[in-house]
């Protein structure tokens, strides 16, 4: 198949840099195929503003390249990019790797939703134990359902946060230890700035906008007060609480604008070693920021187990 520039920006790992092989895609899920139509170069796509074709690709993806055999999610929450949430897993790795430690690694990953997608490749791409928060009780429901369809009880685990405010108070038991923790937070600060988000992508679909939120996305999902800045503050000094049982924190940031406001929290909470890895799929540029409050060194650690 003709390489699909728009993912050959994708880490030097993963699994979609070279596109969608719709052919061997559907012959893992043959259900994708419904979806499966000729693009303005006659090339075999599937329409991304279709939420079923959407969720049928993440299917043949997961099915494939990660032999997750049974995933589905809920009407209307989040069905995410299985690349673009591998490359934050491969960059994890290698924070790691570059740190010195050996397996096994523990991830937590905050906010895992329903589609549990970051614990299934980080369980199935490298053997992680994992362990994902969540505060929806729906999409909590949805992702245990999902390690025991696939049968990963003994590599995925998935806990309730109770307290909406917090991120890893209540989920971070007592002595408990993780090697790296993940998150991708709402960015949105209401209803109102989701929707207009989403409209320009929907436009950049060359698509009729939306008039009302009806993608794939609960509200905490989506949104929070404050926006990013604020969560993104909250997960910062939240932290620091948790500084001897986790080595490193990290989270995406979507808005580069944000990152100031970041680098200034981290050294009010004087996290010893920040790094900002930068990745990108296509035109889309992200980011995560990394932090540990420890002195990592390739010949003094290892992660453990908890």
């Amino acid at each position: 198949m003709k390489p699909d520039q728009s993912t050959s920006k994708l880490h030097p790992r993963n699994l979609h840099r070279a596109g969608y092989d719709f052919a061997v895609l559907v012959q893992a899920h043959p259900a994708l195929s419904a979806y499966v139509r000729p693009n303005a170069y006659g090339d075999a796509a599937i329409d991304f503003s279709h939420p079923q074709a959407v969720k049928a690709l993440n299917q043949a993806l997961l099915k494939h390249y990660y032999g997750v055999l049974t995933w589905d999610i809920p009407n209307n929450y989040l069905c995410p990019p299985i690349p673009g949430r591998a490359d934050y897993v491969h960059y994890l790795a290698d924070l790691l790797s570059e740190s010195g430690f050996s397996e096994p690694v523990r991830l937590l990953d905050i906010g895992t939703g329903a589609n549990l997608v970051y614990p299934l490749i980080a369980a199935q791409a490298y053997g992680w134990q994992c362990v994902g928060a969540e505060i929806d009780v729906k999409a909590l429901r949805n992702a245990q359902q999902l390690i025991e369809a696939n049968s990963l009880q003994p590599q995925i685990s998935v806990r309730q946060q109770t307290q909406p405010a917090s991120m890893f108070k209540g989920v971070i038991l007592p002595g408990e230890q993780f090697t790296v923790t993940c998150c991708n937070p709402p960015f949105h600060a209401s209803a109102e700035e989701a929707l207009a988000g989403t409209q320009r992508k929907w436009r950049g679909l060359g698509k009729k906008p939306p008039q009302a939120l009806n993608f794939g996305g609960q509200s905490n999902e989506l949104f929070c007060e404050g926006g990013e800045a604020v969560f993104l503050n909250t997960m910062i000094r939240e932290s620091k609480l948790f500084a001897k049982q986790c080595v490193w924190f990290t989270t995406l940031v979507s808005k580069a604008s944000n990152l100031p406001l970041v680098t200034r929290e981290l050294k009010k909470v004087q996290a010893v070693t920040v790094k900002t890895v930068e990745m990108a799929q296509g035109q889309k540029q992200s980011r995560f920021v990394a932090w540990t409050f420890q002195s990592v060194s390739p010949k003094k650690h290892s992660s453990s187990k908890g």
